[in-house]
């Protein structure tokens, strides 16, 4: 029996967790009214850890060749990596966050973890038996501080913690763990399991909406059964039968869609928002807390070391959106209506129209073939709310999807969003700040669709893609990238000045190599009226060289568009 979660424990422990919640799914889902009843808990759950246990064995695939075995630490810390890559909803951000605390633990330790099994290898092999329980003993503390991170750690993810949540079943497990009465890591499992087992049987009591339905919570017993397999894995020693989630079935909601369907005026905000969040800075993802906690609630941020996973339930999906613009890059990013999510219902047909402002005529004409009423801006003067709403007017449409394409008229666009609302129009306001973004947006617009899902589907698009730019410098001037001169090429990402060059060629290829380094599939270049088909030309090939899998189309800005514009997606 282990004496801690080396790197093959790891790996076992991720395939049993993974069969726990495969055959408890359908159960945890029918029982989930809690924080929404969408009866998606057990499905999300599932998906998070099943992407946990890819990182594990992509782990030990790596290793494969050389015919060794992965480092304790780097199997512990791919399980919370891939669980926060693939998390899925409140719960699975939660559950990600858990596993982070673990491996916070863990992997920092393997030098007293591998100081302990040597030792207790020694005594085994007769050489005494003080090394192997100093050896138990350090394993047991150090399992017991690891569930005790994890409580800790996933109770700071969340903004307003509820008790008779998973957050609840956590701590007790954590608790448990600590009191157990033998030393070794075996027996802190056992604890452990059974002290989330009592406090999962209480959760009807601590939150009135589970004690409406007769169930203990979703996420709380998605987590049991994560720590039976757990137990079973340090312990040898099987859980008992899963519990049931339904407390008093008379009660209980039969399956998922026996939930009462939502309406659109129903209480309650209209999407969830999840997103990947890379932010160097702690003190940005602090101010996107703050932003988010104000839009609406389940806000979950969970992560660290740069990259974290954000989730909140939001009436504007877009400004939650924007939010992580602001803190950071955002992508993967998912917005699921949470209404349609729960219950189908029929949908009035609209006829709907995009409406979008641009610089050039070149991507005046792109806009135009996808569909789009657009509004060209006049050079030094962007357009004022009022032409804003003279085109949403022009588009004759009942549905308005607004792309003002440039960071700079997002107050404008939402004064005459707000304006074409008090006359009865529909307007989602999705905040591009390129056009690249918009061009993104408009790529995937289906107008056939219902209005949200179309909206969510052209926010994802424009969130996914990073925008780049090259201009000229017309002085001497400070940068983020240093000091540029009067005719310095100057590269810009995501609004700021990454590179200073004297070239225009090379200094595009320097700023298309930074976006590619964090990956894509499509990159878009919109050339500026002054510039050879011949660099196009050359960056498709660079690209093509550098990255098999990424595609590019170019096009043609026009006006006082940019000598270049990129798209990566």
């Amino acid at each position: 029996m282990p004496h801690t979660l080396d790197a093959a424990a790891v790996r076992t422990w991720c395939a049993r967790a993974l069969d726990a919640l495969g055959g408890q799914r359908e159960e945890i889902d029918a029982i989930n009214v809690y924080p929404v009843a969408d009866g998606d808990t057990g499905t999300n759950l599932y998906l998070t850890l099943e992407s946990a246990a890819h990182a594990v064995e992509a782990v030990f695939a790596a290793h494969g060749a050389g015919g060794g075995e992965p480092a304790p630490e780097d199997a512990v810390r791919a399980m919370a990596h891939g669980a926060l890559l693939g998390a899925r909803g409140n719960s699975g951000t939660i559950l990600a966050q858990l596993l982070r605390g673990i491996a916070d633990v863990l992997a920092a330790e393997t030098a007293e973890t591998a100081a302990a099994a040597e030792a207790a290898e020694a005594a085994e092999n007769g050489a005494g038996t003080d090394g192997a329980g100093n050896g138990a003993r350090a394993a047991g503390d150090r399992l017991a501080r690891a569930l005790a991170r994890a409580a800790a750690l996933a109770r700071e993810a969340v903004a307003h913690p509820v008790e008779g949540t998973i957050l609840t079943v956590a701590d007790a497990a954590a608790g448990a763990a600590r009191r157990a009465e033998a030393p070794h890591a075996g027996a802190v499992a056992c604890a452990a399991y059974a002290g989330a087992r009592a406090a999962l049987d209480a959760t009807p009591g601590q939150l009135p909406a589970l004690d409406t339905a007769g169930v203990v919570d979703a996420g709380g017993l998605g987590l049991l059964a994560l720590l039976g397999a757990l137990m079973e894995t340090v312990a040898g020693r099987r859980p008992e039968p899963p519990p049931g989630g339904r407390i008093n079935p008379a009660r209980a909601p039969e399956a998922p869609a026996a939930c009462p369907p939502v309406e659109p005026e129903s209480e309650g905000p209209a999407y969830e928002v999840i997103y990947l969040l890379e932010a160097a800075e702690d003190a940005a993802v602090g101010r996107l807390r703050q932003r988010l906690d104000a839009l609406g609630d389940c806000l979950v941020v969970g992560g660290g070391a740069g990259l974290w996973k954000v989730h909140v339930h939001t009436d504007d999906a877009g400004a939650a959106v924007e939010a992580g613009m602001e803190a950071g890059r955002p992508y993967r990013l998912r917005i699921t209506h949470l209404a349609l999510h729960a219950a189908e219902r029929p949908v009035e047909k609209a006829q709907r129209a995009v409406v979008a402002v641009v610089h050039g005529e070149g991507l005046a004409g792109l806009c135009e073939q996808a569909g789009a009423t657009v509004l060209l801006a006049r050079e030094g003067a962007p357009p004022a709310s009022g032409e804003l709403a003279a085109a949403i007017h022009r588009a004759h449409a009942r549905e308005i999807v607004l792309l003002p394409n440039d960071e700079e008229l997002r107050h404008t666009a939402a004064a005459a969003a707000a304006q074409a609302r008090a006359e009865g129009v529909r307007v989602a306001l999705i905040p591009t700040r390129a056009a690249v973004q918009g061009i993104a947006a408009l790529a995937v617009h289906q107008p056939e669709r219902r209005f949200d899902e179309d909206v969510v589907a052209m926010t994802s698009a424009a969130g996914a893609t990073r925008y780049g730019e090259l201009a000229v410098a017309e002085r001497m001037a400070w940068t983020t990238a240093g000091v540029c001169r009067s005719g310095d090429v100057l590269g810009l990402i995501d609004g700021d000045v990454a590179v200073i060059g004297t070239e225009l060629e090379a200094t595009a290829r320097a700023v298309l190599d930074r976006m590619l380094a964090a990956g894509g599939e499509l990159v878009t270049l919109v050339l500026g009226d002054d510039v050879p088909d011949a660099l196009a030309e050359s960056l498709e090939d660079h690209v093509r060289d550098g990255h098999l899998a990424v595609d590019t189309v170019v096009h043609r800005g026009g006006g006082r568009t940019a000598p270049l514009l990129i798209g990566v997606e």
